[in-house]
């Protein structure tokens, strides 16, 4: 217990969720959690737990036909925690428990959300766990009008419960069977709408839609909020134009593909049959991602957001701003290394898995790693044939894309005050 204490919160993060996704490696393992007669390897279930935890898809077993309701049930609590985090989540239990929350617990939320200040975590917290019950719950409901009409009553209700926990954490597992996730319904309206819509909610994050329930006018947002929304929903057009002029799919395709590859993982069209210019346009929005403080991953539309608005204001000579308000330096900063940082990552991803994989062309393993990253879950399909070296790179790689590089290089860095400022010399830059 004391060696825990003196962990910084980023360890602690890092140890709280790999903690997480070895227990529900272990769960998934035991004989009740399988299907009868239905084998899984140890390396099968870390990668479920973990692509779970990191609320990513991935599969290399199919979930439908390989857990039994038990194992269901377990993939379902990994998913929720994962996406609502470890320190949330503990948090919760301390607020339930009645029990005063620490200083270590508050700096914990704020690492994980992306807070500026620890100052009302305790109302924040149970803000975010009543809007994800209101959510699922709600979620849940609206899916069953579509499950029931193809399932029997119980098997409707799993199946729209999962679903809509699914959903909202952006998280794109299935119970389906089959591995073909929404394509048997990609012409049930609905579903498509409602899946879309827990999606959207789930991305933008939780400060965004306490912020719009608060304020509900959009002048009166805050800049986070304001910059939130403008970017999810200019993605989602380009997206679905993009993907309807590469593509030979329905409007209601295009737009659906658009809003899941930015961190959920469903799909209603079949992503291996899909040309290079469709993948390319899904591997870009599958990289930016979701928002700060939400259940998605990639390097989040607010970094996206601010790399225009700097590269803008280079061009024009200005200082960056949006809306009537300067961007700050320390924001422009944070926002390149997390780029690089990531685009780092996913390169190094590519290369191991194109020298593990040879008999996949660059494209599949470039975008399998890419949707590793941003857990986002999406695959054409060669996920289950990977070997054991390459499902160990890709759980690392979910594991690094749901914690975010910026924590996991920290994890290393202490910060020294220096008293000291070279001086200036010119970098010639272009």
């Amino acid at each position: 217990m004391t060696f825990f204490k003196k962990l910084s919160p980023g360890w602690l993060l890092v140890s709280g969720f790999g903690s997480v996704i070895f227990l529900g490696a272990a769960l998934l393992l035991l004989p009740v959690a399988r299907l009868p007669g239905v084998p899984l390897s140890p390396v099968d279930a870390l990668f479920t737990s973990t692509s779970a935890v990191c609320v990513t898809g991935l599969v290399t077993v199919d979930t439908g036909t390989t857990y039994s309701m038990f194992g269901r049930i377990v993939i379902a609590t990994l998913i929720q925690i994962g996406g609502l985090g470890v320190s949330s989540i503990g948090v919760g239990i301390v607020l339930l428990a009645h029990r005063r929350l620490g200083l270590k617990a508050r700096l914990l939320v704020k690492e994980s959300l992306n807070l500026s200040s620890f100052r009302g975590v305790v109302v924040l917290v149970r803000s975010i766990l009543l809007i994800t019950l209101c959510f699922e719950l709600s979620g849940a409901a609206l899916a069953y009008i579509s499950f029931s009409r193809y399932y029997p009553p119980l098997k409707a209700l799993e199946i729209s419960l999962f679903h809509a926990v699914s959903s909202f954490n952006n998280a794109g597992f299935d119970i389906l069977g089959g591995m073909t996730s929404l394509v048997p319904f990609q012409k049930d309206v609905l579903l498509n709408l409602l899946t879309c819509g827990l999606i959207f909610f789930g991305g933008i994050g939780f400060l965004t839609i306490l912020d719009v329930l608060r304020k509900r006018r959009f002048h009166t947002l805050n800049l986070h909020s304001k910059v939130v929304i403008l970017t999810s929903v200019c993605l989602i057009i380009v997206g679905t134009l993009l993907l309807k002029l590469s593509e030979n799919i329905s409007w209601m395709g295009a737009f659906f593909q658009s809003v899941s590859s930015r961190t959920a993982g469903f799909n209603t069209v079949d992503i291996g049959k899909l040309s290079n210019a469709g993948l390319f346009v899904l591997s870009m929005l599958m990289f930016i991602g979701a928002s700060p403080g939400s259940t998605g991953g990639g390097i989040k539309t607010s970094t996206l957001f601010t790399l225009l608005q700097t590269a803008r204001s280079v061009v024009l000579g200005k200082h960056p701003s949006v809306f009537k308000r300067s961007i700050s330096n320390e924001v422009v900063m944070k926002a390149l290394v997390v780029t690089l940082l990531s685009a780092m990552v996913v390169c190094a991803g590519v290369l191991g898995l194109c020298l593990l994989e040879p008999k996949n062309n660059f494209v599949q393993n470039m975008f399998e790693v890419i949707s590793a990253f941003g857990t986002v879950g999406l695959s054409t399909g060669i996920t289950p044939t990977l070997r054991v070296l390459s499902k160990l790179l890709l759980i690392l790689i979910m594991f690094i894309g749901r914690l975010g590089p910026v924590t996991i290089a920290s994890l290393w860095a202490y910060r020294t005050e220096v008293g000291v400022r070279y001086s200036e010399e010119n970098i010639a830059i272009g």
